[in-house]
């Protein structure tokens, strides 16, 4: 069974709704993107040694011209969809990536915006502190670093107002929550869930003073449905069905968030902020399934043995024929539909989904 780090999450899933994306006549805005694998579009794929990592098929089997890009799908994921409602192509490319580049290059590229998110982060470092992975303390690091050559690209009063403008995106949480019941803690649960909110308050602040405003947050999912929880639940407690424990700790922990972001916003001048309930998108598909044309929500599209979940995707794995009827890619990750009505959700949603504005009214002036 592959590890409980290799990122995470389930996935943000969601009714049909009708949606406006940005038409190709208006500006699209900046984007940056912070998180783990739900939005990873290659970041772990330039890290010597990283086991975190889906630069290998069948990753990637339903990308354009079926390449394996490091993202953990078989196509696109959320990250770019969410950039393709903004008019832009895909995601903006991986920050270790533009480093590869000439820096003339590489300043140009920024703006455009950048993607930090690394598969196996967590909102402590201590999540992935045994990985190769980039965790979000380290994405904001590289962050000032972007800020830094932007600064020097066009100076620093064009820098401010370009990032109190820009976007950006944070999905990150699951890989802690999967971190604590691994470890067997005795914490209690609320004591955690406290440390957790603490530290994304911290990353949340340290992004506003380097200039940051507008703020697309995403919560967890319901991660005890995961393909590889529901696998621990029937192997170890002989039940089908979601590992409850962790869904409870998931719905604690959208609600602290949500907490949090309403006493941010009254504290930090200029602050918007919109706040995605993963719980919520993601259990309403689980039950009900056929509304969103799925038909398989309990196993992996790709992997090995029991519900697809007790082996790894790659190029020998078990590989279901209609990705479009299953919301889980592999153990852990959502398919390129999954993501794509997650995307849609995120950017057009109602305050059931998406609260106290969507994405689409994030990126607006007021």
């Amino acid at each position: 069974m592959t590890k409980i780090h290799n990122s995470v999450s389930l996935c943000l899933f969601v009714i049909l709704i009708n949606i406006i994306p940005h038409s190709a006549n208006e500006t699209a805005p900046t984007i940056f993107i912070l998180g783990d694998s739900t939005a990873d579009v290659g970041t772990n794929t330039y890290l010597p040694g990283s086991t975190v990592r889906a630069d290998f098929p069948h990753n990637g089997i339903d990308f354009p011209n079926s390449r394996p890009t490091g993202r953990f799908s078989n196509g696109f994921n959320s990250a770019d969809f969410v950039a393709k409602f903004f008019g832009i192509k895909r995601s903006p490319p991986p920050f270790l990536f533009l480093l590869t580049l000439k820096p003339n290059h590489f300043r140009k590229h920024l703006l455009k915006g950048v993607n930090f998110a690394s598969g196996g982060a967590g909102l402590l470092d201590i999540t992935s502190s045994n990985l190769t992975v980039v965790p979000l303390s380290q994405q904001i690091i590289q962050f000032s670093t972007v800020r830094d050559n932007l600064t020097a690209l066009i100076g620093p009063a064009a820098t401010d107002t370009m990032l109190s403008k820009s976007l950006f995106f944070i999905s990150i949480g699951s890989n802690d929550i999967f971190g604590y019941f691994m470890t067997n803690s005795t914490m209690p649960k609320d004591q955690y869930i406290s440390i957790l909110i603490s530290a994304y308050s911290y990353h949340i602040t340290n992004l506003y003073k380097l200039g940051a405003r507008k703020f697309g947050i995403i919560s967890v999912p319901p991660v005890g449905c995961c393909p590889s929880q529901r696998l621990i639940q029937k192997l170890i407690n002989g039940v089908d069905g979601c590992f409850e424990p962790e869904n409870d700790f998931a719905l604690s922990f959208y609600t602290a968030l949500d907490n949090l972001l309403l006493n941010i916003s009254s504290q930090l001048p200029g602050f918007k902020y919109s706040l995605g309930n993963g719980y919520r998108m993601a259990i309403d598909v689980i039950e009900n399934p056929h509304a969103s044309g799925f038909e398989n929500v309990d196993s992996a599209c790709c992997g090995y043995g029991l519900l697809n979940a007790q082996g790894p995707c790659n190029s020998t794995a078990s590989l279901c024929p209609d990705r479009r009827k299953y919301l889980f890619w592999d153990s852990f990750h959502p398919t390129k539909k999954a993501a794509y009505l997650a995307a849609q959700t995120l950017y057009n949603g109602p305050p059931y989904y998406v609260s106290p504005i969507n994405f689409s009214q994030l990126a607006k002036d007021y």
